[in-house]
């Protein structure tokens, strides 16, 4: 089991051959819980309105059933659950399931975003991506729906819309706060094409009114280029961008 007690600062790549997701019933929180989160979540609106409480699939527990097998426990909530993380001395808050893409140009750099002041990360730099959705009605949360979720992170974010059976599952990586990244790779494009979209859904989302969810990208070959970007980064970013980087972004089978 990958417990918070166990957890490690920073954040690592699992090397996941076979993935399993199973619904886990929600924690009941205590009324002084719910209130703290609520406080909280009020904050979080006052400062940013754009903070939308949608539903979204948190991360109950990790556990692994042989070498490259992992389970993955998942409870359905709203994005109001992740203000209890800014409640001290909480126990309750549960970190993310998500879900990124690893988009390669022709010359092998990959592209990373910088989330803009509209998000809940401002200025950190990370793989297109995003917390996953809960399935609608009977709908199964299974791998392929992390694919189409992947796919269409991509298309928000970068503006790249890829088939969902185009992307290939690449690895699952854990952050150090104890969330759960199912990574995949999409083909390569030319960088031309990569900007070129991306300027496209930034002049989209900007002629409605909306800050785009990445206010920047940027195409790197190595984990020496990280320090290039200035701000924040994900946790995760640099272990995978090194073993993108050994491995030429092939990844382990499912």
């Amino acid at each position: 089991m990958i417990e918070q007690s166990a957890r490690r600062p920073g954040a690592e790549l699992l090397d996941v051959h076979r993935l399993r997701l199973v619904e886990s019933a929600a924690p009941r929180l205590t009324p002084e819980e719910r209130l703290a989160m609520n406080r909280a979540w009020d904050e979080l609106v006052r400062v940013n309105p754009s903070f939308f409480d949608g539903p979204v699939v948190v991360c109950a527990g990790a556990e692994r059933q042989g070498p490259y097998d992992l389970v993955v426990s998942w409870v359905r909530t709203t994005y109001r659950h992740f203000a209890l993380r800014r409640v001290p001395g909480h126990a309750s808050a549960m970190p993310s399931l998500f879900a990124s893409v690893l988009q390669p140009a022709d010359d092998g750099r990959l592209l990373v975003g910088r989330m803009s002041n509209s998000t809940a990360a401002p200025g950190r730099w990370q793989l297109p991506g995003g917390s996953v959705e809960p399935p609608d009605g009977d709908d199964a949360l299974d791998f392929e729906a992390l694919r189409r979720h992947a796919a269409r992170e991509l298309a928000e974010e970068a503006g790249i819309d890829t088939p969902p059976e185009d992307l290939t599952y690449w690895n699952v990586t854990r952050a150090g706060n104890g969330s759960i990244g199912v990574l995949f790779r999409a083909p390569s494009l030319p960088e031309a094409r990569l900007r070129e979209r991306f300027e496209d859904v930034v002049a989209a989302e900007t002629a409605q009114g909306r800050e785009p969810e990445l206010d920047r990208i940027a195409l790197i070959r190595s984990t020496a280029q990280l320090p290039d970007l200035a701000g924040p980064h994900a946790d995760y970013l640099e272990p995978i961008v090194r073993r993108y980087a050994e491995d030429g972004g092939t990844g382990v089978s499912i």
